[in-house]
């Protein structure tokens, strides 16, 4: 009896003549991720993916942890792999879920048959699985509508699969499907959470911060790289770009009008982005912003924002709340870095009184005071790369 995990692919299976590049990207994702805890042969068949350890080094135990956090997976459980013999899978569903059937007060028995030259339909495999494991473990009983535990028996061409419960898989698209984009990422709760849901579509991330000495510390730096290593448990690794920005920061607050900082502050780290984003082949940018939440993201000063923009920006977050936000921070285990007390360079320069309907014509007005284009081009030039990957 040998264990693998079998993986259900979800809403691959939804694209047509292109699911096979699809499949092979998940595939390549779950290898990179997978490969310290140990080496895996993965075979896909039917809308499912098999993945079996290549030696007796593998840890299981770490292996279904990270593929829980892999996107493009809808569901997968831990089997057992054994002959197609209805004898050898008795035994096996016996032996194999005795510790979860120990535990439990009721189950049912679900089967699966694929290769239909196996001599017994799908009801008697139910109906003789069950009943052995009736004899079995006598605490048991039957219950088809809300059992404890589903048991499932899969005959598939090569082996039988036996396994307990389908695991909820982290849903989505696989990284990199989709292409690349730059997430602006800041010490607190909204970015790590929009990079977090646009990942889950599909795109590979490469990240941007801005840093500003001495008005923000390395430790607000070390906080950046705290919460990109927590979403590249889910992303795969991430490319961090620090843009030095205390120049372009003091510029602002010593030549403009302090009630606009904030929206020519967005403006100049959009298109600094864009130049990283463009060097780095990424096709969009990603932001935190969501309607109303701060002076900066009414839908006035994300227009003036995205006057300079010249590729797509996606705000996942921009219809959210903030206690919607808090909870997928949580879930994704974000949220207690975020708070900590290491403030970044929006916060620094945050303008007692920001105008809340900017107007484009005020704000490209109130720009002339700065040399916008050596600015940025420095900015983007002296931006110090950072790999970022957590394991």
């Amino acid at each position: 009896m040998k264990e693998i995990i079998l993986i259900k692919n979800g809403e691959l299976a939804l694209k047509g003549l292109n699911r096979r590049t699809f499949e092979d990207m998940l595939v390549k994702n779950m290898r990179r991720r997978l490969e310290s805890a140990g080496k895996f042969k993965f075979t896909i068949a039917q809308s499912t993916i098999i993945a079996e350890p290549g030696n007796e080094n593998v840890d299981m135990d770490e292996a279904i942890e990270r593929v829980g956090k892999v996107f493009g997976i809808a569901g997968f459980s831990r089997a057992a792999a054994v002959e197609k013999d209805m004898e050898t899978i008795l035994r096996s569903a016996e032996e194999y879920l005795a510790p979860q059937l120990l535990g439990i007060r009721s189950f049912k028995v679900e089967a699966k048959r694929s290769d239909k030259k196996f001599p017994l339909t799908s009801p008697e495999i139910c109906r003789e699985t069950g009943g052995y494991l009736l004899r079995k473990f006598p605490h048991l009983i039957v219950d088809v509508h809300n059992p404890d535990l589903v048991v499932t028996v899969e005959i598939r061409d090569t082996h039988a699969y036996i396994h307990g419960n389908q695991i909820k898989g982290a849903g989505g698209m696989p990284t990199g499907s989709a292409g690349r984009a730059a997430v602006l990422i800041s010490g607190g709760i909204d970015s790590p959470v929009a990079a977090y849901m646009m990942a889950k579509r599909g795109l590979e991330l490469i990240a941007v911060h801005f840093a500003s000495p001495p008005y923000t510390s390395e430790r607000a730096e070390q906080k950046v790289h705290s919460l990109l290593r927590q979403v590249s448990k889910y992303s795969g690794r991430i490319t961090l770009w620090v843009v030095p920005f205390t120049e372009i920061q003091e510029l602002i607050k010593d030549n403009c009008p302090e009630d606009i900082f904030t929206v020519i502050m967005r403006r100049m780290m959009m298109r600094v982005s864009q130049i990283i984003a463009t060097r780095d082949k990424a096709g969009a940018l990603i932001t935190g912003e969501s309607v109303g939440q701060v002076a900066s993201q009414t839908m006035p000063a994300i227009a003036c924002t995205d006057a300079v923009c010249e590729m797509p920006v996606f705000r996942p977050l921009i219809g959210m709340d903030k206690d919607e936000v808090v909870a997928i921070s949580r879930k994704i285990e974000t949220f207690d870095i975020s708070i900590l007390p290491y403030e970044d360079c929006c916060t620094v320069f945050t303008p007692k009184h920001p105008k809340t309907k900017p107007t484009l014509d005020y704000v490209e007005e109130c720009e002339k005071a700065l040399d916008v284009d050596r600015l940025v081009e420095e900015a983007a030039k002296n931006a110090r790369f950072v790999p970022i990957s957590a394991y």
